[in-house]
């Protein structure tokens, strides 16, 4: 049985995905979702660590990490669920580097954005943290969203832009 991920474990992924990263970076890696959350101590674990990166070679060694580590690795980014936001790859947060590899948080408006719409009630109170972290700016937020393409929603045929809209609308509302 595979162990949750912590804040304590963070730094053995990170120095085990620096030791197995193929030559010829830098490699970039995106914590998402629970990962971030855990990583800022908003909560102490979560059952996987969803990671991303643009550049896939860099989890060559991926299953032998997660046998080494004990983890449930996923992968996913927050436009697998939600059209992207206008400026994501602007607003990665830097987290660490070690050696080849950079980890950052995935853009906190687009997790922001998958959390809300996903709308369970851990990923809610993950939302309010990126607001009340300063992660977010609300105003700002909401005029990303309000940017999102009609054409966009094609692509997730279970979202459209008025359903969004409204659960950001009352999310912000119940959040002050």
């Amino acid at each position: 049985m595979r162990e949750e991920f912590t804040r304590e474990r963070l730094r053995p992924l990170l120095a085990e995905l620096a030791r197995t990263a193929p030559p010829g970076g830098p490699w970039r890696v995106y914590l998402v979702g629970g990962g971030t959350a855990v990583a800022l101590g908003w909560r102490r674990s979560s059952v996987d660590v969803d990671l991303f990166s643009e550049q896939a070679e860099v989890f060559r060694d991926i299953q032998a990490i997660k046998e080494r580590l004990q983890l449930n690795v996923e992968f996913a980014r927050p436009e697998d669920f939600v059209p992207p936001l206008r400026g994501s790859s602007e607003r990665h947060v830097h987290v660490e580097t070690m050696g080849p590899v950079s980890l950052f948080h995935y853009d906190p408006y687009a997790q922001l954005l998958s959390k809300i719409v996903r709308g369970f009630q851990r990923d809610l109170v993950d939302a309010r943290r990126f607001i009340e972290s300063g992660m977010v700016d609300p105003a700002e937020f909401q005029a990303l969203v309000a940017e999102i393409p009609d054409s966009a929603y094609a692509r997730y045929p279970n979202l459209s832009r008025a359903e969004v809209e409204q659960v950001i609308t009352d999310f912000l509302a119940e959040s002050g």
